[in-house]
């Protein structure tokens, strides 16, 4: 089939959870034989690695893009004229429309796989009020099967859960605003759900969250919310293997990209309430955080305790940080879909300590494969416990790398795919709905 692959950033090098995943599916759809058309956003320190899609992509377009405060502000002024969510409105750029267009006016395309929430409204008219065929379909020029494409929904997230775990944990004059949010995003999620042909969710929460948000978004009139499968994110755990740990080492390593709101929540929330219990219990512990653009605040943390704690910013090679660490610590309070950094921490054989919202989504067991704990006091106790426990250490690294081979290689995960790309999934729900207009 050729797919028209919409996605928010460059998906190589595969170093951050959203690329991970995109990466891994781009693969597989190659490896199936499917030609893929990639039509993405770049940022100028992407730009390097455009070529490196050649790989798994017949064509790569890019449509340049760049963040600012006074653009978001005026994208967040808007919104609340349009009715449209914050994230929607920020992405909405003439150049991708643009180059939609002429793609599907051009090329014979069978399938447009949406990744993540933002790429949605690139496939439907400009306001969403209906979908109407392609110009493509108008023109009678698809030479493939003279109609308009299917539209895939690849939901990394339920959104809107992510915004409401923030507003919960937000000081009291943010959360109105992020309240607000919250129901434009749940009621947009619920109308791609409905307008696109199928959906994917990572986890079954998110499958029952984006459920909820077609029956928010149309009530009674709810359609498409039973065209929704659950395909976990996959890692590669050929080539991610298990790593050498110093046997005695004190020292706690956490990661994620930190100009994600969630992932720098969550760290600050370790480095500020519960490190400070495990340090004080053994003060030869120490903690390096790693990840692109820390906030100032985590850089503060290192100047005020420089022998204790290390920000290293991005890395490019992980492993020799992996390597002088006892254990790692994915410390989250909201988010929603799967921690990547988790399933690659499984797969190289490193003992994690979690919250029960990291572990959302990921079929490992507590005191199995993973240590899972919620409060700070409690948090810190297993990291104490499993830093002076090397036994369990090792049967944890042992049992979550067996875990990521036999459930989260891209290899086996990706496999649920192929029904939805021969149209199975997608021809089987038309059937139903067709028949439930007719009876």
């Amino acid at each position: 089939m050729h797919v028209l692959f919409l996605t928010q950033i460059i998906p190589y090098p595969p170093d951050a959870g959203p690329k991970v995943k995109t990466w891994h599916v781009l693969r597989y759809l190659a490896s199936r034989g499917h030609r893929v058309t990639l039509a993405s956003f770049v940022r100028p320190e992407e730009e390097p690695y455009v070529n490196n899609l050649g790989e798994v992509c017949q064509d790569v377009y890019t449509v340049p893009i760049q963040r600012s405060r006074i653009r978001d502000a005026g994208y967040w002024i808007r919104s609340n004229f349009t009715g449209r969510p914050f994230l929607i409105e920020r992405d909405d750029l003439v150049g991708m429309r643009q180059l939609i267009e002429r793609i599907l006016a051009e090329e014979s395309i069978d399938i447009i796989h949406a990744d993540q929430l933002t790429m949605t409204q690139f496939a439907l008219p400009r306001h969403q009020e209906k979908r109407t065929p392609t110009k493509q379909a108008q023109d009678g020029n698809n030479k493939s099967n003279n109609r308009q494409p299917e539209l895939l929904f690849d939901a990394h997230n339920a959104v809107w859960t992510i915004v409401e775990r923030m507003r919960e944990n937000a000081p009291w004059y943010l959360r109105p605003i992020g309240y607000l949010e919250e129901q434009r995003i749940k009621r947009y999620e619920g109308m791609v759900v409905s307008l696109y042909d199928h959906t994917l969710a990572v986890t079954e929460p998110d499958h029952l969250a984006l459920k909820e948000a077609v029956e928010f978004f149309a009530g009674d009139h709810e359609k498409n919310k039973d065209s929704i499968t659950v395909i976990p994110i996959a890692v590669d755990t050929e080539k991610l293997q298990p790593v050498s740990r110093k046997s005695d080492s004190k020292n706690i390593v956490t990661l994620g990209t930190l100009h994600y709101p969630p992932n720098a929540d969550g760290i600050r929330w370790f480095a500020e309430e519960v490190f400070p219990l495990v340090h004080e219990r053994d003060p030869d512990t120490t903690l390096t955080i790693i990840g692109k653009n820390p906030p100032p605040d985590f850089y503060q943390l290192q100047e005020k305790h420089p022998e204790a704690i290390k920000v290293t910013g991005y890395v490019q090679d992980l492993t020799p940080y992996l390597e002088r660490a006892a254990l790692m610590v994915i410390a989250v309070r909201a988010g929603g879909g799967m921690r990547v950094r988790i399933l690659e921490a499984f797969a190289q054989g490193m003992p994690v300590v979690t919250t029960t919202v990291g572990l959302e989504g990921i079929e490992a067991q507590p005191g199995k494969e993973i240590l899972v704990e919620d409060s700070p006091r409690d948090f810190a106790r297993a990291v104490i416990n499993l830093m002076n426990d090397q036994e369990l250490g090792l049967l944890l690294a042992k049992n979550a790398r067996q875990l990521a081979v036999e459930q989260y290689d891209w290899q086996v995960v990706l496999q649920k795919m192929d029904a939805i790309y021969r149209g199975d999934a997608i021809q089987e729900f038309a059937g139903e709905s067709v028949h439930a207009q007719s009876a």
